[in-house]
């Protein structure tokens, strides 16, 4: 059973629904009782980073996300589930602090392009095994965001792809797997992610 954490920001009924279109059992968990016995947990979101980190907070799933990770569950950041992981953000009032799980800043694009970034972007594939396992370098993601992680450790990149600038679309640390692109609304190589990181879950439960 893979856990998706509903915290009140966003896209998780398409996460969902992706996962189960594939085949694998989902649990919605609003809190952390209902997320002990997943085999892996998914983090979505569309929306501010403080009001995320706020939510977590109010709802009890900041710490319990922090202790999962560190007992190496599998996870997945998806968007501003990904952003999360960081240190800090540059949005809102000043310096927004993350979870601190990866260390970096979550920055603002410039105004050179329109923003927020919005569309399909190809995708030079790096690294990240065993997330992106099939899926071929090149293939296009939708990405909907107006700010990009910029992790400190340049070796946990599984991804970049361009917009005004070069900037990390996944990572892959250990059991923590993340993206900036939406999985669930990127046609097959989106479901081919989904239905890796499911792999991996059934691996290490």
């Amino acid at each position: 059973m893979i856990g998706i954490i509903d915290y009140g920001m966003g896209n998780l009924r398409s996460v969902q629904k992706a996962f189960e279109y594939l085949g694998h059992a989902v649990a919605i968990c609003r809190t952390p009782a209902e997320a002990e016995d997943t085999s892996g947990l998914v983090l979505p979101g569309v929306g501010a980073f403080e009001d995320a980190a706020d939510h977590l907070r109010k709802h009890g799933l900041w710490e319990f996300i922090l202790r999962e990770i560190e007992s190496g569950k599998p996870f997945l950041g998806i968007c501003l589930g990904y952003q999360l992981l960081f240190e800090r953000s540059e949005e809102g009032r000043g310096e927004v602090p993350g979870l601190r799980v990866l260390p970096g800043t979550v920055r603002r694009f410039g105004n050179a392009l329109k923003v927020p970034h919005m569309g399909w972007n190809s995708v030079d594939i790096i690294g990240g095994e065993p997330l992106f396992r099939g899926v071929p370098n090149g293939s296009y993601f939708y990405f909907v965001h107006s700010y990009y992680p910029d992790p400190e450790d340049q070796t946990i990149i599984a991804a970049r792809t361009d917009y005004q600038l070069r900037f990390a679309a996944a990572i892959a640390y250990g059991n923590i797997y993340a993206v900036q692109f939406h999985p669930e609304k990127s046609s097959r190589e989106g479901l081919r992610i989904l239905g890796n990181f499911a792999d991996i879950c059934r691996r290490d439960s």
